[in-house]
């Protein structure tokens, strides 16, 4: 167990290392994490707020996004597990937004 945290710590100290955490490769989703951390907070919200519009479009972005990662080389894991972290978000969001508009929530909700 020792022998491996020892190669953790070295792996950490290695020039590669400092390299990715000075890359785009790193800060590119470290910025985009923004996006679901926003959508984890929408979750929360009445559904009344949801726009239908705009959650489609997150699930297209995060699609393409994810795609993007995965064929880049090297593979930008981080990218796509924020992409894959949204696009779960937005189909959440998009079926409550369905469920409010189209099922009857709304109606339930006024009456």
């Amino acid at each position: 167990m020792a022998a491996t945290g020892k190669k953790i710590i070295e792996s950490l100290k290695s020039k590669e290392f400092r390299n990715y955490l000075t890359s785009t490769h790193f800060w590119g989703p470290v910025a985009n994490w923004g996006i679901p951390i926003a959508a984890i907070a929408d979750v929360r919200k009445s559904p009344e707020y949801i726009s239908g519009k705009m959650t489609f479009a997150l699930c297209v972005y995060s699609m393409m996004f994810m795609r993007f990662a995965w064929k880049v080389q090297p593979q930008n894991m981080l990218l796509f597990a924020c992409h894959f972290t949204n696009e779960t978000l937005q189909i959440i969001q998009g079926v409550r937004f369905v469920n409010y508009n189209y099922l009857g929530s709304k109606e339930k909700k006024e009456s």
